[in-house]
Protein backbone atom coordinates (compact mmCIF):
# COMPACT_ATOMS: atom_id res chain seq x y z
CA UNK A 1 0.00 0.00 0.00
CA UNK A 2 2.84 2.40 0.86
CA UNK A 3 4.37 1.70 -2.58
CA UNK A 4 1.15 2.60 -4.41
CA UNK A 5 0.65 5.76 -2.32
CA UNK A 6 4.19 6.88 -3.20
CA UNK A 7 3.53 6.32 -6.90
CA UNK A 8 0.26 8.27 -6.64
CA UNK A 9 2.00 11.17 -4.86
CA UNK A 10 4.76 11.32 -7.47
CA UNK A 11 2.14 11.22 -10.18
CA UNK A 12 0.30 14.15 -8.64
CA UNK A 13 3.47 16.21 -8.47
CA UNK A 14 4.22 15.40 -12.09
CA UNK A 15 0.72 16.30 -13.27
CA UNK A 16 0.80 19.63 -11.37
CA UNK A 17 4.16 20.43 -12.95
CA UNK A 18 2.79 19.60 -16.38
CA UNK A 19 -0.36 21.66 -15.75
CA UNK A 20 1.60 24.74 -14.65
CA UNK A 21 4.91 24.75 -16.53
CA UNK A 22 7.66 26.78 -14.92
CA UNK A 23 8.67 30.22 -16.14
CA UNK A 24 12.11 30.06 -17.72
CA UNK A 25 12.89 33.70 -18.54
CA UNK A 26 11.51 37.22 -18.81
CA UNK A 27 11.67 39.80 -21.60
CA UNK A 28 11.64 43.39 -20.33
CA UNK A 29 10.29 46.20 -22.52
CA UNK A 30 10.23 49.79 -21.28
CA UNK A 31 6.88 51.42 -22.06
CA UNK A 32 7.48 54.71 -20.25
CA UNK A 33 10.69 56.48 -19.23
CA UNK A 34 10.87 59.71 -17.25
CA UNK A 35 12.68 61.18 -14.24
CA UNK A 36 10.11 59.90 -11.75
CA UNK A 37 9.89 57.51 -8.81
CA UNK A 38 6.93 55.28 -9.71
CA UNK A 39 5.67 53.02 -6.92
CA UNK A 40 1.99 52.53 -7.84
CA UNK A 41 0.63 51.02 -11.06
CA UNK A 42 -2.71 49.55 -12.17
CA UNK A 43 -2.93 47.82 -15.57
CA UNK A 44 -6.20 47.54 -17.48
CA UNK A 45 -4.87 45.11 -20.08
CA UNK A 46 -1.62 44.27 -21.90
CA UNK A 47 -1.43 47.74 -23.48
CA UNK A 48 -2.94 50.12 -20.93
CA UNK A 49 -1.67 50.96 -17.45
CA UNK A 50 -2.24 53.77 -14.95
CA UNK A 51 0.53 55.02 -12.70
CA UNK A 52 1.04 57.44 -9.82
CA UNK A 53 4.41 58.95 -8.96
CA UNK A 54 6.28 61.74 -7.23
CA UNK A 55 6.26 65.35 -8.48
CA UNK A 56 2.45 65.17 -8.46
CA UNK A 57 2.49 63.09 -11.62
CA UNK A 58 -0.36 60.77 -12.61
CA UNK A 59 -0.34 59.08 -15.99
CA UNK A 60 -2.10 56.70 -18.35
CA UNK A 61 0.03 54.67 -20.77
CA UNK A 62 -1.89 53.64 -23.88
CA UNK A 63 0.41 52.82 -26.76
CA UNK A 64 3.12 55.25 -27.79
CA UNK A 65 1.74 58.52 -26.42
CA UNK A 66 1.31 58.67 -22.62
CA UNK A 67 -1.35 60.94 -21.14
CA UNK A 68 0.12 62.80 -18.16
CA UNK A 69 -1.20 65.19 -15.53
CA UNK A 70 0.55 67.08 -12.76
CA UNK A 71 -1.64 67.56 -9.70
CA UNK A 72 -0.93 70.19 -7.06
CA UNK A 73 -2.63 70.94 -3.75
CA UNK A 74 -2.63 74.65 -2.93
CA UNK A 75 0.50 75.08 -5.04
CA UNK A 76 2.24 72.23 -3.19
CA UNK A 77 3.72 69.34 -5.15
CA UNK A 78 2.36 65.95 -4.08
CA UNK A 79 4.04 62.57 -3.87
CA UNK A 80 1.68 59.79 -4.93
CA UNK A 81 2.37 56.20 -3.84
CA UNK A 82 -1.17 54.77 -3.67
CA UNK A 83 -3.48 54.04 -6.60
CA UNK A 84 -6.67 52.00 -7.07
CA UNK A 85 -9.52 51.66 -9.56
CA UNK A 86 -13.19 50.85 -9.80
CA UNK A 87 -15.30 50.66 -12.97
CA UNK A 88 -15.76 54.42 -13.27
CA UNK A 89 -12.67 56.06 -11.85
CA UNK A 90 -9.05 55.94 -10.81
CA UNK A 91 -8.03 57.06 -7.32
CA UNK A 92 -4.63 58.42 -6.30
CA UNK A 93 -3.52 59.23 -2.75
CA UNK A 94 -0.49 61.26 -1.73
CA UNK A 95 1.68 60.05 1.11
CA UNK A 96 2.36 62.82 3.57
CA UNK A 97 1.04 65.97 5.21
CA UNK A 98 -1.33 66.80 3.68
CA UNK A 99 -2.52 63.43 2.40
CA UNK A 100 -4.86 64.19 -0.49
CA UNK A 101 -7.03 61.64 -2.29
CA UNK A 102 -8.27 62.39 -5.80
CA UNK A 103 -10.98 60.71 -7.84
CA UNK A 104 -10.22 60.76 -11.57
CA UNK A 105 -13.21 59.90 -13.76
CA UNK A 106 -12.18 57.83 -16.77
CA UNK A 107 -14.08 56.99 -19.97
CA UNK A 108 -11.77 54.18 -21.08
CA UNK A 109 -9.53 56.45 -23.12
CA UNK A 110 -8.76 59.49 -21.00
CA UNK A 111 -9.53 61.31 -17.77
CA UNK A 112 -12.71 63.39 -17.91
CA UNK A 113 -12.81 64.95 -14.43
CA UNK A 114 -10.56 65.23 -11.36
CA UNK A 115 -12.05 65.77 -7.91
CA UNK A 116 -10.56 66.01 -4.43
CA UNK A 117 -12.48 63.56 -2.20
CA UNK A 118 -10.42 63.35 1.01
CA UNK A 119 -7.81 65.48 2.77
CA UNK A 120 -6.00 64.72 6.01
CA UNK A 121 -3.50 67.05 7.64
CA UNK A 122 -1.15 66.40 10.53
CA UNK A 123 2.52 65.97 11.32
CA UNK A 124 2.26 62.14 11.48
CA UNK A 125 0.05 61.65 8.43
CA UNK A 126 1.57 59.21 5.94
CA UNK A 127 -0.47 56.91 3.67
CA UNK A 128 0.96 53.74 2.15
CA UNK A 129 -1.55 51.77 0.05
CA UNK A 130 -5.08 51.66 -1.36
CA UNK A 131 -7.40 48.98 -2.84
CA UNK A 132 -11.07 48.30 -3.65
CA UNK A 133 -13.21 45.31 -2.67
CA UNK A 134 -15.75 46.17 -5.35
CA UNK A 135 -16.97 49.19 -7.30
CA UNK A 136 -18.53 50.77 -4.20
CA UNK A 137 -16.25 49.85 -1.30
CA UNK A 138 -12.57 50.62 -0.93
CA UNK A 139 -9.86 51.00 1.70
CA UNK A 140 -6.63 52.92 2.18
CA UNK A 141 -4.11 52.50 4.99
CA UNK A 142 -1.41 54.63 6.48
CA UNK A 143 0.93 55.00 9.43
CA UNK A 144 -0.47 55.64 12.92
CA UNK A 145 -1.35 59.18 13.92
CA UNK A 146 -2.62 57.90 17.28
CA UNK A 147 -2.36 54.35 18.70
CA UNK A 148 -3.78 52.54 15.64
CA UNK A 149 -3.17 52.34 11.92
CA UNK A 150 -4.73 55.07 9.81
CA UNK A 151 -7.50 53.35 7.83
CA UNK A 152 -10.05 55.14 5.67
CA UNK A 153 -13.04 53.46 4.01
CA UNK A 154 -15.45 54.39 1.22
CA UNK A 155 -18.89 52.82 0.81
CA UNK A 156 -20.16 54.96 -2.08
CA UNK A 157 -17.77 54.39 -4.96
CA UNK A 158 -15.04 56.65 -3.65
CA UNK A 159 -17.01 59.89 -3.41
CA UNK A 160 -16.66 60.02 0.36
CA UNK A 161 -14.08 58.47 2.71
CA UNK A 162 -14.24 58.10 6.48
CA UNK A 163 -11.44 57.29 8.91
CA UNK A 164 -11.97 54.39 11.32
CA UNK A 165 -11.63 55.41 14.96
CA UNK A 166 -8.93 53.70 17.02
CA UNK A 167 -11.67 52.32 19.31
CA UNK A 168 -12.53 49.91 16.48
CA UNK A 169 -8.99 48.86 15.53
CA UNK A 170 -6.23 46.81 17.17
CA UNK A 171 -3.56 48.86 18.90
CA UNK A 172 -0.21 49.20 17.16
CA UNK A 173 3.15 48.76 18.82
CA UNK A 174 5.43 51.75 19.25
CA UNK A 175 7.41 52.07 16.01
CA UNK A 176 5.06 49.86 13.97
CA UNK A 177 3.94 51.28 10.62
CA UNK A 178 3.61 50.53 6.92
CA UNK A 179 6.00 50.90 4.00
CA UNK A 180 4.88 52.93 0.99
CA UNK A 181 7.15 50.92 -1.29
CA UNK A 182 4.85 49.39 -3.92
CA UNK A 183 1.17 50.05 -3.07
CA UNK A 184 0.93 46.42 -1.90
CA UNK A 185 0.54 46.74 1.88
CA UNK A 186 -3.10 45.70 1.36
CA UNK A 187 -4.36 42.39 -0.04
CA UNK A 188 -8.03 41.90 -0.96
CA UNK A 189 -10.01 38.69 -1.46
CA UNK A 190 -13.80 38.57 -1.30
CA UNK A 191 -14.89 40.55 1.75
CA UNK A 192 -11.46 40.15 3.36
CA UNK A 193 -8.60 42.62 3.59
CA UNK A 194 -5.15 42.03 5.04
CA UNK A 195 -2.75 44.85 5.93
CA UNK A 196 0.98 44.29 6.43
CA UNK A 197 3.22 46.29 8.75
CA UNK A 198 6.89 46.61 9.61
CA UNK A 199 9.36 48.51 11.73
CA UNK A 200 9.41 47.50 15.38
CA UNK A 201 6.69 44.90 14.67
CA UNK A 202 5.96 42.97 11.47
CA UNK A 203 2.35 41.89 11.70
CA UNK A 204 -0.76 41.27 9.60
CA UNK A 205 -4.06 43.01 10.38
CA UNK A 206 -7.15 41.20 9.04
CA UNK A 207 -10.77 42.15 8.50
CA UNK A 208 -13.17 39.45 7.22
CA UNK A 209 -16.06 41.90 6.71
CA UNK A 210 -14.77 44.88 4.74
CA UNK A 211 -13.48 46.85 7.68
CA UNK A 212 -16.18 46.29 10.29
CA UNK A 213 -14.12 44.06 12.61
CA UNK A 214 -10.38 43.47 12.90
CA UNK A 215 -7.80 41.07 14.31
CA UNK A 216 -4.01 41.23 14.22
CA UNK A 217 -1.56 38.35 13.87
CA UNK A 218 2.16 38.03 14.55
CA UNK A 219 4.55 36.89 11.82
CA UNK A 220 8.10 35.47 11.87
CA UNK A 221 9.28 38.20 9.48
CA UNK A 222 12.41 40.15 10.44
CA UNK A 223 11.44 43.08 12.69
CA UNK A 224 12.71 45.42 15.37
CA UNK A 225 14.39 48.16 13.32
CA UNK A 226 12.90 51.08 11.42
CA UNK A 227 13.47 49.57 7.95
CA UNK A 228 12.73 45.90 8.71
CA UNK A 229 9.43 44.11 8.24
CA UNK A 230 6.81 43.28 5.63
CA UNK A 231 6.87 45.40 2.48
CA UNK A 232 4.28 43.49 0.45
CA UNK A 233 1.38 41.06 0.90
CA UNK A 234 -0.76 39.02 -1.51
CA UNK A 235 -3.52 36.44 -1.08
CA UNK A 236 -4.52 33.75 -3.56
CA UNK A 237 -7.79 32.98 -1.75
CA UNK A 238 -9.24 33.47 1.73
CA UNK A 239 -6.73 31.01 3.21
CA UNK A 240 -3.47 31.10 1.24
CA UNK A 241 -1.33 34.22 1.36
CA UNK A 242 2.29 35.36 1.22
CA UNK A 243 4.31 38.22 2.66
CA UNK A 244 7.70 39.51 1.56
CA UNK A 245 10.07 42.14 2.85
CA UNK A 246 13.29 42.06 4.81
CA UNK A 247 15.70 44.83 5.67
CA UNK A 248 15.89 47.77 3.27
CA UNK A 249 19.26 48.70 4.79
CA UNK A 250 20.70 45.21 4.13
CA UNK A 251 19.04 44.11 0.90
CA UNK A 252 21.03 40.91 0.45
CA UNK A 253 20.00 39.48 3.84
CA UNK A 254 17.60 36.61 3.12
CA UNK A 255 16.64 35.31 6.55
CA UNK A 256 13.16 36.00 7.92
CA UNK A 257 12.06 37.96 4.87
CA UNK A 258 9.37 35.78 3.23
CA UNK A 259 6.52 33.70 4.67
CA UNK A 260 3.33 31.87 3.71
CA UNK A 261 0.00 31.19 5.44
CA UNK A 262 -2.65 28.56 4.77
CA UNK A 263 -5.15 29.68 7.43
CA UNK A 264 -6.05 33.20 6.40
CA UNK A 265 -3.11 34.87 8.10
CA UNK A 266 -3.54 33.47 11.60
CA UNK A 267 -0.20 31.62 11.41
CA UNK A 268 2.80 32.06 9.12
CA UNK A 269 5.71 29.85 8.10
CA UNK A 270 8.98 31.14 6.67
CA UNK A 271 9.73 30.21 3.06
CA UNK A 272 13.26 29.23 1.97
CA UNK A 273 14.75 30.83 5.07
CA UNK A 274 18.35 31.85 4.40
CA UNK A 275 17.95 30.93 0.73
CA UNK A 276 16.70 32.74 -2.33
CA UNK A 277 16.33 36.49 -2.66
CA UNK A 278 16.85 39.06 0.04
CA UNK A 279 14.78 42.24 0.32
CA UNK A 280 11.92 42.55 -2.16
CA UNK A 281 9.25 45.27 -2.22
CA UNK A 282 6.44 43.53 -4.14
CA UNK A 283 5.16 39.93 -4.13
CA UNK A 284 2.41 38.37 -6.27
CA UNK A 285 0.91 34.98 -6.97
CA UNK A 286 1.29 34.19 -10.67
CA UNK A 287 -2.25 34.10 -12.12
CA UNK A 288 -3.58 30.80 -13.40
CA UNK A 289 -1.25 28.61 -11.33
CA UNK A 290 -3.61 27.87 -8.42
CA UNK A 291 -1.28 29.53 -5.94
CA UNK A 292 1.72 27.39 -6.83
CA UNK A 293 3.93 30.07 -8.41
CA UNK A 294 5.20 33.37 -6.99
CA UNK A 295 6.92 36.43 -8.45
CA UNK A 296 8.73 39.10 -6.44
CA UNK A 297 10.47 42.29 -7.50
CA UNK A 298 12.73 44.74 -5.73
CA UNK A 299 15.58 47.10 -6.39
CA UNK A 300 17.89 44.06 -6.62
CA UNK A 301 15.96 42.21 -9.32
CA UNK A 302 13.10 39.89 -10.30
CA UNK A 303 12.73 36.59 -8.42
CA UNK A 304 10.48 33.63 -9.25
CA UNK A 305 9.36 30.55 -7.33
CA UNK A 306 7.65 27.59 -9.07
CA UNK A 307 6.78 25.81 -5.80
CA UNK A 308 5.15 28.17 -3.29
CA UNK A 309 8.42 29.71 -2.18
CA UNK A 310 10.42 26.55 -1.50
CA UNK A 311 12.95 27.37 -4.22
CA UNK A 312 13.70 30.60 -6.09
CA UNK A 313 15.24 31.59 -9.41
CA UNK A 314 16.56 35.02 -10.31
CA UNK A 315 15.03 35.97 -13.66
CA UNK A 316 16.71 39.37 -13.92
CA UNK A 317 18.96 41.73 -11.98
CA UNK A 318 17.01 44.76 -13.24
CA UNK A 319 15.44 46.56 -10.31
CA UNK A 320 11.79 47.54 -9.83
CA UNK A 321 9.57 48.72 -6.98
CA UNK A 322 6.11 47.40 -7.91
CA UNK A 323 4.64 44.50 -9.88
CA UNK A 324 1.09 43.97 -11.21
CA UNK A 325 0.05 41.02 -13.38
CA UNK A 326 -2.29 41.25 -16.37
CA UNK A 327 -2.40 37.48 -16.94
CA UNK A 328 -0.13 34.47 -16.42
CA UNK A 329 2.36 35.65 -19.04
CA UNK A 330 2.33 39.45 -18.90
CA UNK A 331 2.85 41.93 -16.07
CA UNK A 332 3.81 45.55 -15.63
CA UNK A 333 6.57 46.64 -13.26
CA UNK A 334 7.53 50.14 -12.18
CA UNK A 335 10.63 51.57 -10.62
CA UNK A 336 13.02 54.48 -10.70
CA UNK A 337 12.41 56.47 -13.89
CA UNK A 338 10.40 53.83 -15.76
CA UNK A 339 7.50 51.47 -16.28
CA UNK A 340 8.21 48.20 -18.06
CA UNK A 341 6.16 45.41 -19.57
CA UNK A 342 7.35 41.97 -18.46
CA UNK A 343 6.71 39.03 -20.78
CA UNK A 344 7.32 35.67 -19.13
CA UNK A 345 8.43 32.70 -21.21
CA UNK A 346 7.90 29.04 -20.33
Amino acid sequence: MRFFISILFIGLLFSCSEEFPAIKSVAIENVFVDSLSIRAIAPLNEEQVWFAANKGMVGFIDGDQPKLATIKYEDSSLHFRSLAMNKEAVFVLSVANPAVLYKIDFDGKEATHIEEVYVEEGEKVFYDSMAFWNDEEGIAMGDPTENCLSIIITRDGGNNWKKILCDHLPEVALGEAGFAASNTNIAIYGTNAWIATGGKKARVFHTPDKGLTWKVYDTPILQGKAMTGIYSIDFYDENMGVVFGGNWEDKSFNEGNKAITFDGGATWKLMANGKGPGYRSSISFVPGTQGSQLMAVGSQGISYSPDQGQTWKELSSEGFYALEFVNDSVAFASGQNRISKLKFKR
